[in-house]
């Protein structure tokens, strides 16, 4: 203990004597630990956290499933599955829905979520205020009682005494009944939660609009889980083939099952990025101790020759090192901790699930001490083992010149290769996500998205549900729009353009035998629209014809598809002369009898419903012969359509003072948020990228300038003997070329790997982009020429014969 207090106290007196130095360090290792600490809290938080729930092993999902596909599931197998399922406390079930609130001024769009009466105490999460469901709130005419979100009780108005309150919902009282505790219900998109009440008519096998979620019982596992819910659906399936034929349950756990796998790889690929970054900074910080330690030879000389044997003076400098790693990793603290209120600014809504706490806490911070130590050894092992074999007899004769400083000139320049291998995997991830993203930004979305407003109309259940009403509703809410001065189009549909086509649907072809089993049919997104769908979108005409006002439910039923449903199910045949056949168009919802057939008119071009990366058959079917009762509009304008939306909502209250304007962007504001998520990971690559390569640059220009330094005498003879400021600049750049270029040869063999990783992350990328990885190699190598560059014009510039007076 008194030696390690000697030679800390030793340390801290090295530190403030070389204050230069000392900073520098400190603030590389705070960049490359800060961004490893904040890029970590994130994966933690998301990845390996345990979710927010009491006992949170027990909570599951339960799926739906057909061949390798997870869906929804039906109302009455979710009734089938809790009466005969036996590993479950409770199974539960819920939709998303949408409430128009009263206000004063105008309503209110909320969103919120229908649930089963047992939900809350499944999830065993404490109330901020009141209660949960009773199980008789499940029950029709008394399930008019609400949960509200801790953000929607502060927003509306925070009373303590809320409880016992009624508040209208779509035009109707319920009474509050609790209120969540805050935290991540609040990050959720559902402020609000009512009693799931199933309508007759909802309690079949073919409608999947239910997620199911449920907590085993104890000691039950979930493969026991599985293969208690396979018995289950198989006794489903015999008893009705007709719509259970196929269809299986999945079991698995709640934790990241709605985070994308591909959202799941950049987050380590992320942290792959920061590390890559951490490492680049203990090189640096190893050359800058290497070039440190060899003007402290003579010292290190003195303490040996008076009896400090070489593990003494290799435990000082270690010492130093730790000792600056953990300053550096105090501050990193500090720089993480902005740089993550940074991420949380401009991370995109839906990017992360809402249980995950992105806060510093504990394992965080000892993730942080273990980063702090280990980036302390990694820079300090080998300056510190270099320094403590000097031959004290050689380094104290007078002139002498000890063999290890040419080893160490060595290191220096293989310390500067591996710093310039990783910077370029590094940089090479970040050009291929900007190739990427610039693909996408290039992608014929097959709509025209200047000049249009988008908005969803969430009309209440309440609402009458027979065709004549909703279509009546419509023309009249269409009308009231197209009233507006400015407004070019207006119109109706059920799914729009760039967020979603809609539904799925089994079909068959007219001319094709029959197949008995729907899960066995192909399948097309489709959609209701009316008429101005296609002129309001832009969406153009490949062949025949769009709809109009005389396609009613009492004219031939007709559609139109895209140019990829005709690609994939019509092999060169025309379309317009095949009839497209269904059973149910929206399973369990509109039944249409043994079967109906729709007569394909036109043909449009594809557009992209379900992101930007691939095309899908798509189905449209005129909204006047099949209405559906809450519906997406679209809105062309003359001007700018952010500044009529006033004037859309007057006419929209005009014939429904009740409901509100749900969601309502510009198609810009959908194509920007569609390309949120890539546009993320191209800012944090981006950034990372920069980190390194600066980090890089200053790596390469230390070596140079600590090299000039060190060969200064033979500069000035070579110039004496008439060498010129040129030959001596191109002489420098020279050794920096070929450490860099050796750099970038090592560097292209690891961006390949780092190409492969990315791959299924990227869109229109290979795993060897040569045009990305010739880029970031230019961009490097020039970064490498400019840092060369300053020390070599400082060489060329210093008088010879002045610099030889001085030797």
């Amino acid at each position: 203990m008194q030696n390690l207090l000697q030679n800390l106290r030793f340390s801290l007196r090295m530190l403030f004597k070389n204050p230069g130095l000392t900073i520098t360090v400190l603030l590389t290792l705070a960049l490359g630990i800060g961004a490893n600490t904040a890029i970590f809290t994130v994966d933690y938080a998301t990845l390996l956290a345990p979710l927010p729930y009491p006992q949170p092993d027990q909570v599951v999902m339960v799926w739906s499933k057909i061949q390798t596909f997870h869906n929804g599931v039906s109302a009455g197998d979710y009734l089938d599955w809790k009466a005969q399922s036996k590993s479950f406390q409770s199974l539960d079930a819920w939709t998303g829905g949408s409430f128009n609130i009263a206000t004063k001024d105008q309503p209110a769009f909320v969103p919120g979520n229908s649930v089963t009466a047992d939900f809350f105490n499944m999830q065993r999460l404490p109330f901020f205020l009141g209660r949960g469901f009773l199980p008789e709130e499940g029950q029709d005419g008394k399930n008019h009682v609400v949960v509200l979100s801790h953000k929607l009780w502060l927003k509306l108005c925070g009373d303590m005494k809320i409880v016992g309150k009624t508040m209208q919902l779509d035009g109707t009282p319920y009474t509050v009944v609790g209120v969540e505790p805050p935290g991540f219900q609040d990050r959720l998109p559902a402020q609000l939660t009512v009693p799931l009440v199933f309508k007759p008519e909802q309690i079949n096998h073919d409608f999947h609009f239910l997620l199911v979620m449920g907590r085993l019982k104890d000691g039950v596992t979930i493969k026991q889980a599985q293969a208690d819910m396979n018995a289950v659906t198989d006794h489903i399936a015999q008893t009705y083939p007709k719509s259970d034929k196929g269809w299986g349950a999945f079991v698995e756990p709640l934790k990241n099952d709605f985070l994308p796998s591909e959202r799941i790889q950049t987050l380590w690929l992320l942290l792959g990025a920061v590390g890559f970054v951490l490492l680049i900074a203990c090189v640096n910080v190893a050359n800058l101790l290497l070039a440190k330690s060899m003007t402290r030879q003579k010292e290190i000389a003195v303490r040996s020759s008076l009896g400090a044997t070489p593990g003494k003076i290799f435990a000082q400098l270690i010492t130093e090192s730790l000792l600056l790693a953990s300053f550096g990793g105090a501050l990193g603290v500090g720089v993480g901790y902005a740089m993550l209120r940074g991420l949380i600014a401009v991370m995109p809504e839906g990017t992360l699930p809402s249980e995950a706490d992105l806060s510093l806490n504990f394992p965080i911070l000892l993730f942080t001490l273990a980063a702090t130590t280990l980036a302390g050894l990694l820079f300090g092992c080998i300056p510190a083992w270099i320094a403590s074999r000097v031959d004290p007899a050689e380094t104290l004769k007078e002139g002498g010149r000890s063999g290890t400083s040419v080893g160490r000139h060595q290191l220096r320049r293989v310390l500067v290769i591996g710093e310039f291998t990783l910077a370029l995997a590094l940089l090479a991830g970040a050009g291929l996500t900007i190739h990427s993203f610039l693909n996408l930004q290039r992608v014929d979305l097959g709509v025209k998205t200047d000049h249009v407003m988008t908005f969803f109309l969430s009309v209440p259940d309440s609402r009458p549900k027979d065709p004549d009403h909703i279509v009546a509703y419509y023309r009249q809410m269409l009308s009231a729009i197209q009233g507006v001065p400015g407004v070019m189009h207006a119109s109706a549909e059920t799914g729009l353009p760039l967020e979603g086509s809609g539904f799925g649907m089994p079909f068959e072809l007219a001319d094709k035998p029959t197949v008995a089993d729907p899960s066995q049919r192909p399948n097309t997104s489709f959609g209701m629209v009316t008429p101005d769908y296609f002129q309001t979108f832009g969406i153009k005409l490949v062949k025949g014809r769009f709809f109009n006002d005389q396609d009613t439910a009492n004219s031939v039923k007709v559609a139109v598809v895209n140019e990829e449903f005709v690609n994939k199910y019509m092999k060169g045949a025309d379309p317009l002369q095949k009839r497209v056949r269904v059973e149910q168009l929206i399973p369990g919802v509109t039944k249409l009898g043994p079967y109906q057939e729709w007569q394909i008119v036109g043909v449009f071009h594809n557009v992209r419903s379900r992101g930007f990366r691939e095309d899908y058959p798509e189905m449209e079917i005129p909204f006047w012969q099949i209405p559906w009762p809450s519906a997406g509009m679209g809105v062309r304008t003359q001007e700018d359509p952010a500044s009529m939306l006033k004037s859309i909502a007057a006419a929209v209250h005009s014939v429904d003072p009740q409901i509100a304007l749900a969601d309502p962007k510009t198609m810009e504001q959908v194509h920007d948020d569609v390309l949120a998520n890539d546009r993320f990971t191209l800012i944090l690559f981006a950034c990372f990228a920069a980190v390194a390569l600066l980090l890089s640059a200053l790596g390469i220009y230390g070596v140079m300038a600590f090299s000039v330094a060190q060969r200064s005498h033979e500069i000035a003879l070579r110039m004496a003997l008439g060498a010129t400021r040129n030959r001596v600049v191109t002489l420098i750049l020279k050794e920096g070329v070929i450490l860099a270029f050796c750099g970038l040869g090592l560097g292209l063999v690891g961006a390949y790997f780092v190409g492969r990783a990315m791959r299924s992350t990227l869109y229109g990328v290979g795993a060897m982009d040569l045009s990305a990885f010739a880029v970031v190699g230019l961009v490097l190598l020039v970064a490498a020429l400019l840092a060369c560059y300053l020390p070599a014009r400082r060489a060329a510039s210093v008088e010879p014969m002045q610099l030889l007076r001085m030797e």
